[in-house]
């Protein structure tokens, strides 16, 4: 891949920057032991892929209300009924969820040749606590709530365009869900970077499948796609 010929890099967050396997994994583990109930990871990760993709292919709705419907649909599946304490917790669990290792280090590199750009399936106010987490200035930030859908909606994808600053051509979409953002930012007409944080790992996680997203490059880290644009 040429980098020379891009201005600005935009960034799905969660499942990018953010570890939200891990967080998820992590709200998910204490709601289920209080209801004496056992599942696999990798299995709770594909039920709530399918649950959430669910709730935001729906009306708009905050992504708090996301959740607590995720978690609902989490529980009638496995057998139990949530309490509204453990509902509200889960909504604001996001605040939590780690960073990658490597994102804000290789994010600081990036920016200092590219534009960064986020776009996410995301309320306002809970990605100013993954904001804090990254500790990286973005040039323009698009959340679900501002564009009033969710990914992979055609839409999130145009508004990105009309409003990243940049021609198309001179933008470049990295992320980790194939589903939720490579196929459709190909739709739209551009260039992708997968980051594969799940080359270790059988299986899409939290994420449903996707077939037919082809990127224009794979990496599995961002530290990779850093030294390979020479931000490093």
């Amino acid at each position: 891949m040429e980098f020379d010929r891009f201005e600005c890099m935009s960034f799905d967050c969660y499942g990018t920057l953010i570890d939200w396997e891990t967080g998820i994994l992590e709200a998910l583990r204490p709601v289920l032991a209080a209801h004496g109930v056992r599942a696999d990871d990798e299995r709770l990760l594909e039920m709530y892929g399918a649950a959430e993709s669910e709730v935001q292919a729906g009306p708009y709705r905050p992504y708090r209300a996301v959740l607590r419907d995720v978690l609902a649909k989490l529980g009638g599946q496995l057998g139990f009924t949530t309490t509204v304490e453990q509902s509200d917790a889960f909504t604001v669990s996001v605040r939590d969820w780690p960073s990658f290792a490597d994102s804000r280090a290789a994010l600081r590199a990036l920016g200092k040749r590219f534009r960064l750009i986020i776009l996410s399936n995301i309320d306002d106010d809970l990605f100013e606590f993954s904001r804090q987490r990254l500790d990286v200035t973005f040039d323009r930030i698009f959340t679900a709530q501002q564009i009033g859908s969710y990914k992979p909606s055609p839409g999130n994808f145009e508004h990105l365009v009309a409003h990243a600053g940049v021609p198309r051509d001179r933008l470049l979409h990295v992320a980790q869900s194939l589903y939720h953002d490579i196929g459709p930012a190909r739709d739209a007409g551009l260039a992708t970077v997968w980051v594969n944080r799940r080359h270790d790992r059988e299986g899409s996680g939290a994420t449903p499948r996707a077939t037919g997203a082809v990127p224009d490059l794979t990496v599995p880290d961002l530290q990779t796609l850093a030294a390979l644009s020479g931000a490093n």
